[in-house]
């Protein structure tokens, strides 16, 4: 008979392998290597994606893999910006290469005023362009406009973003400095050919990071469809379980599973974190009854409070020239004892955030 996990269980095996029960001292970029994808749509949030998650982390350790290429921040799962290894990059971006070629036939802004144009030469002109000076997007429509006069350079611009593996180039996504989103390809800034993509070992990765997972999870992770076939050609590999919602749930048979009753602390996310983004049904982290809290109609994700395993509130971080802080909004009532750990894990926060300030924390109430 399959076993049924229960929220809890799913919960606890989950924010197991994501680090947030007990931090990690594993290696940076081995960590963003396990995690398989860190959001990256603000420049900061992959910094308190590893803060929540690595014992000590300095934000240092993340510029300097990003300077040094071993880390890139480009579009790939989901269409969206992650931070991920240069080597994962290289197979993750080809995989996704469906949700680019989507975009381009059903953007609703753009795909109208891309009808018939000339993929190819799109795709070899910004190529040469943008290997020899990266730029940003923007900058790059005054001379689409005079290559192609008879097209949309805004259109042009967001085609080259769908026909390329473009990676932006620091000084954008250090901590601590500024720049615009300018780019380069991949395959330019890495020195290195896109692999050829396994879909069943890129399945196993996910597993091994945000399982126990569903067909359904693993598509909404990815922004693909039709992986079913990939879990099939798998299914002897794995371990079968039912999902509190009824779904089959597969897994990787040595990977940790701790009981429901394992304590689960109070933790800070980044904003965008991908835990909140990597499952079809997200009950293992948090009520849908939170959704139209946490995600903005805009697109902004909010960092969000974990308390037992679950998500408790969404916090703000502020800061001037002398002071930060945190304001904490919580979802559900919180024990006098809670609060003071949230507090606890506040503070930490501003530490790690605005050193050499004077920190507040604010908890509101229900």
């Amino acid at each position: 008979m399959r076993t049924t996990l229960d929220v809890r269980e799913l919960g606890r095996a989950t924010l197991a392998r994501q680090y947030l029960l007990e931090p990690t001292d594993t290696p940076v970029e081995k960590v963003v290597r396990h995690l398989y994808g860190l959001q990256a749509q603000s420049p900061t949030a992959p910094y308190f994606a590893l803060w929540a998650r690595v014992a000590g982390f300095r934000p240092e350790q993340l510029s300097g893999l990003i300077e040094d290429r071993a880390v890139v921040r480009m579009v790939s799962m989901r269409g969206t910006v992650h931070a991920l290894t240069a080597a994962d990059a290289l197979e993750l971006r080809p995989w996704t290469q469906p949700i680019m070629d989507r975009d381009l036939r059903t953007n609703t802004q753009h795909s109208k005023a891309l009808a018939g144009f000339d993929r190819e030469a799109l795709e070899s002109w910004s190529r040469a362009l943008l290997e020899e000076t990266p730029s940003t997007l923007a900058a790059l429509r005054p001379q689409l406009a005079q290559r192609w006069p008879d097209r949309d350079p805004a259109a042009l611009a967001h085609a080259v973003r769908d026909v390329l593996p473009l990676v932006q180039v620091p000084p954008r996504g250090l901590w601590g400095r500024s720049g615009q989103p300018a780019c380069t390809t991949l395959e330019h800034w890495t020195g290195s050919v896109l692999a050829e993509p396994d879909p069943e070992r890129i399945v196993l990765r996910y597993l091994a990071s945000y399982g126990p997972a569903s067909v359904a999870d693993a598509q909404a992770w990815s922004g693909l469809t039709r992986l079913g076939e990939v879990f099939d050609r798998l299914r002897a590999r794995l371990r079968m379980f039912g999902g509190p919602d009824g779904a089959e749930l597969f897994d990787l048979p040595d990977a940790p599973r701790p009981g429901g009753d394992v304590p689960a602390p109070v933790r800070i996310l980044a904003p965008f974190d991908s835990l909140l983004l990597s499952h079809a049904n997200r009950s293992r982290v948090f009520d849908d009854a939170y959704r139209r809290v946490l995600f903005t109609v805009n697109g902004i994700v909010k960092p969000t409070l974990l308390v037992d395993g679950s998500v408790a509130g969404h916090v703000t971080l502020s800061a001037n020239r002398s002071s930060a802080a945190v304001d904490v909004t919580p979802l559900r009532s919180l024990s006098a004892r809670v609060v003071a750990s949230v507090e606890a894990e506040a503070l930490r926060l501003l530490a790690f955030a605005h050193p050499g300030l004077d920190h507040e924390v604010r908890v509101g109430s229900v």
